[in-house]
């Protein structure tokens, strides 16, 4: 924990309508100013209790914090060296680290997670039972959708028209495996636009669970074969189309800053998310209509860690006949926030059905999220409160329109 980012906060509040657990509890050491008290704590002798790294542990890492400080706290940062921190010194009970340990050993490794889909069906039935033994266990079986089939990808798909770039993807772990769909929509809206798409084989996690969750040393390693991946395929623009996994590879930099020669090939592979990534380069392909009215789910971890707004609305509303309706109390957190869903169930669930409701209220026929942890929270929790609303990436949309087919 740097004291000097800690020493940034003048513990104003203006962070406290804006973090998610504040808002649910009401309790000063679940806000962000509160946790960066115990931070100076700790940093100045305090060892971590249970209680402290419970308050660490209650955070989302939402970062709607950031964007509502105005004298610039870091607490993203803060909040991740703390993690690590926590991880290195704090000793978990025993069913706790089990279950952190399935996690991070199922996870950010797309092969062990095909071998559960067809589980997925069972894994449902058994949620009541699954949580009785652990908290854990039942959310994870009830978050998990279910894939009807695998959608492989080439390893290079060619530009539709005048090539106007080269750029890598980001298949990521996840989303390859319980969303195959939205990278294979990626592909082809990259490809309309004028891109050629590399999409290198044997891709991994890309770290992010890890480094959201404090395991920095998986996370380096992570981000390592990432950097190794895109070098050996000869791209040095990466469009990413999950916003946890865009918003940690912007940051490989900093992960890496032990280690210069790292860092420096880090910074040398520039990491984009597909709505920054066309934005910046104009529309090419004819839009087709599309009859439909969607809500636009802001994403954590695009909206405030990496600060993209406006891009993924800009492109929506260029498509004839959709219109975009805005979700009230867009920036507090839908509760998933990686495997805080997973690891904080019961907050989860209270975030999701606020968000439910709030989704609910608008009326769309379809929510437009760009992160697969909120697509699985929000239909989750649409479904627990006996509605349902489908729920797609904003490259499904585009693709829809661009192709000139039914959503």
């Amino acid at each position: 924990m740097d004291p000097k980012l800690i020493k940034d906060c003048v513990h104003c509040g203006f962070c406290l309508p804006t973090c998610p657990t504040y808002v649910l509890w009401g309790e000063e050491m679940d806000s962000p100013r509160g946790r960066i008290h115990l931070m100076k704590q700790h940093t100045d002798g305090t060892p971590v209790t249970p209680e402290m790294a419970g308050h660490f542990d209650a955070c989302l890492g939402c970062m709607a914090c950031v964007t509502a400080c105005p004298s610039g706290v870091k607490y993203d940062r803060l909040i991740e060296q703390t993690r690590a921190e926590v991880e290195r010194v704090h000793v978990r009970d025993p069913r706790e680290r089990a279950v952190r340990g399935i996690v991070f050993s199922l996870f950010p490794y797309p092969r062990r997670l095909r071998l559960l889909r067809p589980g997925i069906g069972l894994a449902e039935r058994m949620a009541p039972f699954l949580e009785r033994v652990h908290p854990s266990l039942g959310a994870m079986a009830a978050l998990a959708p279910r894939v009807t089939r695998r959608q492989r990808l080439p390893r290079r798909v060619r530009a539709r028209g005048p090539r106007r770039a080269v750029v890598g993807m980001l298949t990521g772990c996840v989303q390859g495996e319980f969303f195959p769909q939205v990278n294979a929509a990626t592909a082809r809206v990259l490809a309309l636009e004028g891109c050629e798409v590399v999409i290198p084989p044997g891709q991994g996690c890309c770290g992010a669970l890890s480094v959201h969750s404090g395991r920095e040393d998986q996370a380096r390693r992570f981000a390592r074969r990432t950097i190794r991946t895109f070098e050996r395929a000869g791209v040095t623009t990466v469009v990413v189309n999950a916003a946890g996994c865009g918003s940690s590879m912007k940051e490989y930099g900093e992960l890496l800053a032990s280690r210069p020669d790292w860092a420096a090939r880090a910074r040398a592979i520039r990491t984009v998310d597909l709505a920054e990534w066309l934005a910046e380069l104009g529309p090419a392909a004819t839009r087709h209509p599309l009859p439909l009215t969607i809500a636009y789910h802001d994403a954590c971890h695009l909206a405030h860690a990496q600060g993209i707004r406006a891009e993924p609305r800009a492109l929506l509303s260029a498509i004839p006949g959709l219109s975009v309706r805005e979700v009230p109390d867009a920036a507090i957190c839908c509760g998933s926030a990686g495997t805080y869903n997973i690891f904080q169930p019961e907050a989860a669930r209270d975030l999701g059905d606020r968000k439910a409701k709030s989704v609910a209220s608008t009326g769309a026929e379809v929510l437009v999220s760009a992160n697969p942890g909120c697509t699985m929270q929000i239909a989750s929790a649409m479904a627990r409160a006996g509605g349902s609303i489908r729920v797609a990436h904003t490259a499904e949309v585009l693709d829809a329109s661009l192709r000139g087919v039914c959503l």
